[in-house]
């Protein structure tokens, strides 16, 4: 079913609707969301009530698909950074209600996205166990708070797509009321001042009629210098929305290469500087953004694809398409199991069914078109949002044919240092390449991410992410 929710009342479609009277249903229902929600948007006294802290509908879904969100923690007493996640998450004994596979998703069609029926329809092998709902994704009372002061604070600059006022961390705009407000919401939604990995892998199956991975082992940190607790004006912050730095350990060929970049909150493009430990120097790379593809990645990964979407909006229209729910990766701890057994778990279709686990939520509808006068090699794009936690759950990219090229799964997991929900792990299928990408992952790699809640280190500040110091802590 699909449901369209709002203040005013919920628009459904009942399991066994073709698909065609289907997506009329979502579009008819489309126009009354927006409205509702944008008619809501100077009351700040709707987040919490009506509306989560976070600008979702805290109600159960007609058809019991999706239940009321919880206010209780998911998180079982006893954990702290170093312990599996896993085993201290409240519903850790759940087991799946039943698997949607390429033999019988037609049954659930209503609830899956057309790249996920591409998918599905491509690989005989590949399986989505779908398990109980759990709405546990809620929002820090300081960020609460921060968000209801962004309602009729904050706003887009003058061309569209940059972040030109709001206090911050929040979700700047809790009601949106178009795609470009909704993707500021999932690129700056809460994850403290910065993500630590001391080992994560980023794993490229092999091309087709060939066994060799790529499989790159690095360090990577990446910072918010807008993520310290309290309540922070946009102008006096800096002009960062992103900083990131790694450095690769493996494989040979790119073991010493480095990497400091960051992007801004309204300047196009990106800085990006890389360390080259064969020339011994660093050079500016300055078209390292947007469809580059990713050094190492044999032209299969792009800049932009990174967490799921990474960089400046500057390039496409962004059209909020409404509301719906759908099977999406969620609560996937397994995923996040640094003691996994990597070579077993990662295979060259994805991965292993048994630690991919999914459940149906609500989702946001943005559709991205490259604007006229703008080139990207994926000139439309689909991205599914969460709505209690705005982070990206799926995301779609189409060739300049209108086929569907890659689908993205960003697996979401409660994050217990935050009181809040994130994605970094995620998995790329390029469909027309038959190849799979998984990054942002210490599966297997025997220690886990650490987010960080107050900036304890070097990495935690701007004089970071610069040439000169790339070269003193590369220069070994």
């Amino acid at each position: 079913m699909f449901t369209q929710r709002s203040t005013g009342g919920t628009t459904t479609m009942r399991l066994g609707m073709k698909p065609a009277d289907s997506w009329l249903t979502l579009l008819m229902g489309v126009s009354f969301l927006v409205l509702a929600q944008g008619a809501l948007a100077a009351d700040a006294g709707a987040l919490g009530t009506s509306l989560t802290a976070a600008g979702g509908d805290p109600g159960a879904s007609s058809d019991g698909m999706v239940p009321a969100i919880e206010n209780a923690s998911p998180q079982l007493p006893g954990w702290t950074w170093g312990k599996p996640r896993k085993d201290f998450f409240k519903y850790k004994d759940d087991k799946p209600i039943y698997s949607v596979t390429s033999q019988n998703y037609e049954r659930y069609i209503q609830f899956l996205s057309p790249g996920q029926i591409a998918h599905l329809k491509q690989d005989a092998k590949f399986r989505m166990d779908v398990y109980p709902s759990r709405r546990i994704c809620t929002i820090p009372d300081f960020v609460a708070e921060n968000t209801k002061k962004n309602v009729g604070l904050a706003k887009l600059g003058t061309d569209g797509w940059s972040l030109s006022d709001a206090v911050l961390p929040a979700i700047p705009f809790p009601m949106p009321g178009n795609g470009a407000e909704a993707m500021w919401n999932m690129k700056i939604r809460y994850r403290g001042v910065g993500v630590d990995w001391k080992k994560e892998n980023t794993s490229l199956s092999p091309r087709p009629g060939s066994d060799e991975w790529i499989r790159a082992i690095q360090e990577q940190t990446i910072y918010f210098p807008w993520g310290e607790k309290g309540s922070h004006k946009l102008s006096d912050l800096p002009k960062y929305d992103s900083m990131i730095y790694f450095s690769y350990f493996s494989p040979t060929a790119q073991a010493g290469q480095a990497v400091v970049g960051s992007s801004s909150f309204n300047e196009t493009g990106s800085e990006a500087y890389y360390y080259f430990p064969g020339q011994r120097r660093v050079r500016r790379m300055p078209t390292y953004s947007y469809d580059a593809p990713e050094v190492g990645s044999e032209n299969t990964y792009l800049v932009d694809e990174a967490f799921m979407f990474n960089g400046p909006l500057d390039r496409f229209d962004w059209k909020l398409a409404g509301k719906k729910e759908l099977i999406v990766p969620y609560n996937a701890l397994d995923v996040y199991n640094f003691n996994g057994n990597e070579t077993d778990l990662v295979q060259s279709n994805g991965l292993d069914p048994s630690i991919r686990r999914y459940e149906i939520h609500r989702v946001w509808v943005v559709e991205a078109s490259v604007k006229e006068g703008m080139r990207h090699v994926s000139p439309k794009r689909t991205y599914y949002l969460d709505e209690d936690s705005w982070n990206a759950l799926l995301a779609e990219d189409y060739d300049a044919k209108g086929a569907i090229w890659k689908v993205r799964e960003g697996y979401l997991i409660p994050v217990y240092e935050l009181g809040t929900c994130d994605v970094e792990a995620f998995a790329q299928y390029a469909l027309q390449d038959n190849r799979f990408l998984f990054d942002d992952a210490v599966l297997g790699r025997g220690v886990d991410a650490r987010w960080v809640t107050e900036a304890d280190g070097p990495k935690f500040h701007t004089g970071f992410y610069n040439a000169e110091n790339l070269r003193a802590i590369s220069d070994r």
